[in-house]
């Protein structure tokens, strides 16, 4: 019997290998075609014919310069492409900043949110709404008190020599708490009948607002943020092994984890500015990639971009369509992220794979 189940692995291992191998393409070849055809979703609906001639039209020429605007191109082009664009850079960038931090903490309970950024980030956009109004400023202040948020937990944590990860962790729950409160505090004294509506619906998350003048910085942290993650991929393999093993391959962990901190934050605040409190991405999509491709991060980090960017774009395409009223977003990544985590629990039986 030893002997037949000696002889049987090795294919057994290679079907398992080619199936991961074909599920991992699959997923970055999923996002593009999947975009295209949301694109024509709406109260307006597009046909997939008009949409692929509006973005070539718009790739290839540029502004529609004709005397009668084509309808469908300006929705295409001015409303449906800059937001279904931030949607995917905004899940893919919650997604792989969740698996970053979940192999530097070692934790599967982990996610971008974990040292206070969206916390933060809601406070200022909260302070802003208050304040200014203005949607430019709403976005900066949501990104630089994201900022202040991470490094007041980073720097809290450095007091403690002891267990410094445990520490950082505990640090990052109360800093975000406590901006948590301010928020909570901002909103008591906000008027009821203009102000407080504004910044209850920017903290569920929502990309109605969103131009394309929005894109740019976006999409430039995003992608190098992604490039950088992507190019320590094996390192974080080392990490998540633990800081003894990293010592004895070569690698300094503490500057190394600082390195990814810094960038995941980064990466966070941007999305929350544009896009506001999101959840549940960083967490679930995560999981769901280490089911389909495993825990390699050579093809893990590259699959959570993916299924992020996938993710956030039909959560997006579900609150502008379902109901006559747009749903925020927040809503929607709760309904369908914590039945969809409770199924990938089960699948794994509870583990972390």
């Amino acid at each position: 019997m030893i002997r037949t189940l000696n002889r049987r692995l090795p294919g057994i291992w290679a079907t398992a290998e080619r199936r991961q191998s074909a599920l991992f393409w699959l997923i970055l070849l999923l996002p593009v075609p999947l975009a295209i055809y949301t694109i024509g979703l709406g109260r307006y609906a597009i046909p997939t014919e008009d949409v692929v001639r509006a973005l070539v039209d718009y790739a290839t020429v540029g502004e529609n310069t004709g005397t009668q605007p084509d309808l469908a191109y300006n929705i295409v082009t001015r409303i449906r492409l800059p937001r279904i664009v931030a949607a995917m850079l905004i899940g893919a960038n919650l997604a792989v900043t969740g698996t970053a931090f979940q192999g530097i903490f070692r934790n599967p309970l982990v996610d971008s949110n974990i040292l206070g950024v969206t916390s933060g980030a809601g406070f200022g956009a909260a302070l802003a709404l208050l304040l200014l109004r203005s949607s430019f400023e709403v976005q900066m202040l949501a990104f630089v008190f994201g900022l202040v948020a991470v490094m007041l937990s980073y720097f809290t944590s450095r007091l403690y020599h002891t267990a410094p990860l445990l520490v950082l962790t505990l640090v990052g729950i109360l800093v975000g708490s406590f901006f948590a409160s301010l928020t909570s505090l901002l909103k008591y004294v906000a008027d009821p009948l203009d102000t407080l509506p504004a910044i209850t619906y920017w903290l569920m998350g929502g990309l109605t607002d969103v131009t394309r003048g929005d894109i740019p910085m976006l999409a430039a942290i995003s992608f190098g943020g992604m490039i950088f993650l992507w190019g320590v991929r094996w390192r974080l393999n080392v990490l998540s092994m633990g800081d003894n093993e990293a010592l004895a391959l070569g690698l300094n962990p503490t500057r190394l984890k600082l390195m990814i901190i810094v960038c995941s934050t980064l990466m966070t605040a941007m999305a929350v500015s544009v896009g506001g409190v999101i959840g549940w991405v960083g967490l679930v999509i995560p999981h769901a990639a280490r089911t389909l491709v495993g825990p390699d991060h050579q093809r893990l980090v590259p699959s959570t971009m993916a299924l992020g960017a996938v993710f956030l774009l039909l959560i997006d395409t579900m609150s502008r369509t379902l109901l006559p009223a747009e749903v925020p977003l927040g809503v929607f990544t709760g309904v369908v992220g914590v039945p969809l985590l409770l199924v990938i629990l089960r699948v794994n039986k509870t583990g972390w794979r």
